[in-house]
């Protein structure tokens, strides 16, 4: 289904996911009270990749809390309006064709507006046992780069000090962290906004890997099939967008450095990073009947998928400037979306496998593992994939290890901010196998025959 044939354009908040989730039997509705501290984590937890889920009481808080929405590729294609094969160039495609968003007035998500102890009575979940304190999950980053004012979207961590102040974590070389300098160095701090609930069409376009400058808000529109309604917030001139839930307006201090401690990070473990840096809130907007949403850090199911499909389809638009044969990317749930990537090439030319890998980790620091596949294998099959490296691959010859490549610090391996990364050509070699690589299967007749038998017999056993 065309973006725009898609009535997403008509609500560009969460609600229409939510709506479409209940009517499926997808979502589970927590009607008890249970407490932000551990209770919320641990149910978002069991029920994964199987349920999204609502609470509607929060001990402490008047707010109602989701989370799960995004948890597999079947739930990304069902909030963009298209099929999953038809993911990645929906994303790549946005990428190429940016729509600017639209400024509307009485927005939705200013419905009510809070200046005074901006963060008090949020459901802030406090996810882990070791983590040391409440975190924003799911909070969508936008600012603008104090020297060009261009627009950035990103997501990034939020530690809840006090009512109005925060911890943000960002890595070094993350845009946002880039901006930070940059305003420091002007003496003033980095205004920016915290956006919780808007549609998922805009929440992956803030995902996808671009140049600094570029504006996913604007290929958040492309997903859309419409201009984003973004709305002035009421303390900066910066743009939010319109139907969100909810809205937190601050200011990045970059001279003010505070000690984390123990965070959980994508692959599941803990991570002791050091300093993050102090934000301060100036206010805070959202609509009257106001949803939190969250999104369960750690190794778990939309944490996954909000990394993996945006990361493949970036990789995807960056391979195929440089090669001409590329087919569909994946980023596995194993690699914990981040880390492990599968290239498909149509009938590969001799160093064109490298030549991805190269490409690959280049593109995106936090790539590790790269494999190369032919055309025939789908990248999303770890099976197939495994059964291609068994039966295609060499080891001595098609398995490359480069050491102290650049590593994102989030890298569970990394020392001194390199690691070793992994390549393996799973293609097919001309004169590997004088047999071929034909797979042995009945002719096409007696699988027709039997498909007629077994759809009398037992139907449901029909591929």
């Amino acid at each position: 289904m065309p973006a725009a044939e898609n009535t997403r354009t008509d609500d560009q908040s969460c609600r229409s996911i939510l709506n479409a989730l209940e009517g499926k039997g997808e979502l589970l509705v927590v009607d008890k009270p249970v407490s932000a501290k551990f209770d919320v984590s641990a149910m978002l937890s069991l029920a994964d990749h199987r349920a999204a889920v609502r609470f509607d009481k929060i001990e402490g808080s008047d707010i109602r809390l989701f989370g799960n929405l995004l948890t597999s590729r079947e739930r990304i294609a069902m909030a963009l309006g298209v099929s999953v094969d038809q993911i990645q160039k929906t994303l790549t495609d946005a990428v190429r064709n940016p729509i600017k968003p639209e400024i509307i007035d009485n927005a939705p998500v200013q419905e009510v507006v809070v200046r005074e102890n901006v963060l008090a009575g949020l459901p802030v979940p406090h996810f882990f046992q070791r983590e040391t304190g409440p975190y924003i999950s799911a909070g969508m980053i936008i600012a603008k780069d104090p020297e060009t004012g261009l627009g950035n979207a990103s997501y990034a961590r939020l530690k809840v000090l006090n009512e109005n102040e925060a911890m943000i974590g960002i890595a070094p070389n993350h845009h946002l962290a880039i901006m930070a300098r940059k305003a420091a160095a002007m003496g003033k701090p980095l205004p920016f906004a915290v956006v919780l609930g808007a549609h998922p069409a805009i929440q992956l376009a803030a995902c996808l890997y671009l140049g600094l400058g570029d504006d996913e808000m604007e290929n958040a529109g492309a997903l859309l099939g419409a201009p984003v309604r973004m709305a002035k917030t009421v303390s900066s001139d910066l743009l939010v967008p319109a139907e969100a839930e909810v809205v937190l307006e601050g200011l990045i201090h970059s001279d003010r450095p505070l000690v984390e401690g123990p965070v959980s990070e994508y692959h599941g473990m803990y991570e002791d990073y050091g300093s993050g840096l102090i934000c301060t809130f100036q206010a805070r907007t959202n609509r009257a009947d106001a949803m939190f949403q969250v999104i369960e850090p750690g190794y778990h199911a939309e944490h996954i998928f909000i990394a993996a499909v945006p990361i493949a389809a970036s990789l995807k638009a960056q391979l195929s400037r440089a090669l001409q044969n590329v087919g569909d990317v994946a980023v596995t749930a194993t690699g914990s979306g981040r880390n492990d990537v599968i290239v498909q090439l149509k009938d590969p030319r001799p160093g064109q496998a490298r030549r991805a890998m190269a490409i690959c980790w280049g593109a995106v620091s936090i790539i590790k593992n790269v494999t190369i596949i032919d055309a025939d294998v789908d990248p999303w099959d770890l099976a197939a994939v495994e059964l291609a490296k068994m039966t295609r691959m060499r080891a001595e010859r098609d398995v490359l290890i480069i050491s102290d490549l650049p590593a994102d610090r989030s890298e569970a391996q990394e020392d001194g901010g390199v690691v070793a990364k992994i390549g393996y050509d799973a293609t097919m070699k001309a004169g590997d196998r004088s047999q071929g690589y034909d797979k042995a299967l009945p002719p096409e007749d007696a699988y027709a025959r039997m498909r007629s038998l077994l759809s009398t017999i037992r139907p449901d056993l029909l591929p």
